[in-house]
């Protein structure tokens, strides 16, 4: 029990031991040449490494100042806010079939995980502004490694001191205002500090693999594979465990996950159509180099005969 009252009350100050942790297990594989470090300007990975620090901080403020179903909403409203800020500032187009299937989705996991929405003013500011940082966050996360060309190794590697920094200063306070108990006055035994490196352990390949779905996709898909958990969770929870669960819990998984599976089709046909101009591009260009030589060969032999008769005429005699 006590171990479980150490990683729910000390979410935020763990959050950075894990981060410290990744960052020390990267630092390792970069001096064995597992990746190479890539420049980036310092001021941009400082300000990105604050501002994820502060989302998970602001995370799990609004856990401990609303009701678990504001939490979850306010999990939910993190898609289309995210669409909204692409659409806005990076000019990025989704399609009806992308947006109607998002809906879906997000109606599903609405459905079978809301159960209770209770309101304050402080709460609904942390909410909104956690919504604002974790969106900001997490296409800031695929714009880098897209724009200035790093990969997602190096991405987390440079900015994981700045965010252990931030929640390492932050955390023990943010965790005693919702605990009301000093993480430095837990009793860590033996065990205890067993399941903290277990737990450090498994945060970097936590912390890699959200760095990579990002870049390599992007966040709207990230948060996507989010509700797929949501959903995977409370249908362990319902079949495994025998948690109590209604018709309405079904119904509701059931939707989130047609929906995902339309977002998956949709995208998978939308990148198909956006890559066959590119081969074909590609094609075409192989077809010219092909027929560069001949074409060469011919002007070669054309330009010969042209030579051919023009000795002809001059051996001609002129009548």
């Amino acid at each position: 029990m006590s171990l479980l009252l150490l990683f729910v009350g000390a979410a935020t100050t763990l959050t950075s031991w894990h981060l410290m942790v990744t960052f020390c297990t990267l630092h390792a594989a970069q001096r064995l040449n597992f990746f190479e470090t890539r420049s980036v300007d310092m001021k941009t990975v400082i300000l990105f490494g604050i501002l994820n620090g502060v989302s998970i901080g602001l995370l799990n403020l609004t856990l401990g100042f609303n009701s678990v179903g504001f939490y979850q909403m306010t999990k939910l409203a993190i898609i289309p806010f995210t669409v909204l800020l692409e659409t806005l500032f990076l000019k990025k187009q989704f399609s009806q079939k992308i947006k109607f299937s998002l809906f879906l989705l997000l109606i599903g996991v609405g459905i079978a995980s809301i159960t209770d929405l209770q309101l304050n003013f402080l709460g609904t500011v942390l909410s909104a502004l956690a919504i604002i940082t974790t969106c900001v966050g997490q296409i800031l996360t695929n714009t880098i490694q897209k724009k200035l060309n790093v990969s997602s190794t190096q991405l987390l590697y440079q900015s994981a001191p700045f965010q252990a920094a931030v929640l390492f200063v932050s955390g023990p306070v943010v965790d005693q205002c919702l605990t009301k108990k000093n993480v430095f006055a837990f009793k860590y035994s033996p065990i205890v500090l067993v399941f903290i490196v277990l737990s450090c352990l498994i945060a970097v390949s936590v912390n890699f693999s959200t760095f990579l779905v990002i870049g390599k996709t992007s966040p709207v898909t990230y948060q996507v594979l989010g509700h797929l958990k949501t959903c995977l969770i409370l249908g362990f929870g319902y079949t495994l465990l025998h948690d109590p669960f209604t018709e309405r819990n079904i119904v509701g998984i059931l939707v989130a996950i047609f929906g995902m599976g339309l977002y998956s089709y949709f995208c998978t046909q939308e990148n198909k159509k956006k890559q066959q101009p590119i081969d074909l591009s590609i094609s075409q260009i192989k077809d010219k180099e092909a027929t560069l030589p001949l074409g060469g060969k011919n002007m070669g032999n054309q330009d010969k005969e042209s030579q051919q008769d023009n000795k002809k005429l001059n051996r001609d005699p002129i009548v």
